[in-house]
């Protein structure tokens, strides 16, 4: 894909990752709808890309429908949607809240959910287009100093697995994203420790380049690790245990069910 005359949604874009993906977005050519909660926040980045605003709580369907509506209003369709409005957990077993946890779950996969169901009528009726989630290496991987946060972050890895062959048949290609830790909101409280412990900090424009080139070159369903150090890539998912038949059989396919991908001869 290219973004020359396309239509872009972000939500979450009033800083940060999708700030900065707003900002690339509109440089190549597209036409953006900046949506967030913090107004001024949003307004200031639309302002500056030649955008348009839409407050949009991600945890309310109806903000994601009528953020929707704003980018066919405003400039004829809908051609990517990035899901990317999230926050971190900041709390776990030790000190429990249910209201926290639910506001948590409602940004982070309810958003997501949303965002899907309220991009999808838009992109069809363009005979395509492409949905990114920004999911995390919490999603890929064990967080035991989050749980929580990987919880929801690994729904929306496991979300978009399921989604990418069904929707590939719609010509909408799904993905994720998944850095590791970037200098957003999301690390303020703990980011001199995790400097302390040698982990680097990615910059914001390092996670917007994986974002840029899941957008043009991203196969359905694919997950896209970002991690300091390495070009990103897809990750690749180990092929969980096989079903057998009542004798002992393995059973085969000639497509592998949780992705678009021919099974590889086992040996």
């Amino acid at each position: 894909m290219e973004f020359s005359g396309k239509v872009a949604l972000v939500t979450g874009a009033a800083n940060g990752i999708g700030a900065g993906l707003a900002r690339r977005l509109a440089a190549a050519g597209a036409s953006v709808v900046v949506a967030d909660v913090d107004d001024a926040g949003g307004e200031a980045v639309a302002d500056e890309v030649g955008g348009a605003f839409v407050h949009c709580d991600v945890r309310d369907p109806r903000d994601s429908e009528a953020a929707v509506a704003l980018a066919v209003e405003r400039f004829g369709g809908l051609d990517v949607a990035v899901l990317n409005a999230g926050i971190a957990t900041g709390f776990t077993f030790d000190d429990f809240d249910v209201e926290r946890y639910r506001t948590v779950m409602g940004i982070n996969l309810d958003g997501v959910v949303y965002g899907v169901n309220a991009a999808l009528p838009a992109l069809r009726a363009r005979g395509g287009g492409r949905i990114v989630a920004t999911a995390s290496m919490a999603g890929l991987m064990a967080m035991p100093m989050d749980p929580l946060y990987g919880a929801n972050k690994a729904a929306v890895v496991g979300l978009v697995r399921g989604l990418g062959p069904v929707l590939a048949a719609h010509g909408i290609t799904v993905n994720a994203v998944c850095p590791s830790f970037a200098d957003t909101d999301i690390v303020t409280g703990v980011k001199d420790a995790l400097e302390a412990a040698g982990m680097p900090i990615m910059g914001v424009d390092d996670v917007v380049d994986a974002f840029v080139s899941v957008l043009r070159s991203g196969q359905p369903g694919e997950c896209w690790f970002v991690q300091a150090g390495r070009p990103s890539a897809p990750f690749t998912f180990p092929n969980p245990p096989g079903p057998r038949t009542a004798t002992g059989e393995r059973v085969r396919f000639t497509r592998d069910p949780l992705t678009t991908s021919d099974v590889p001869e086992e040996n």
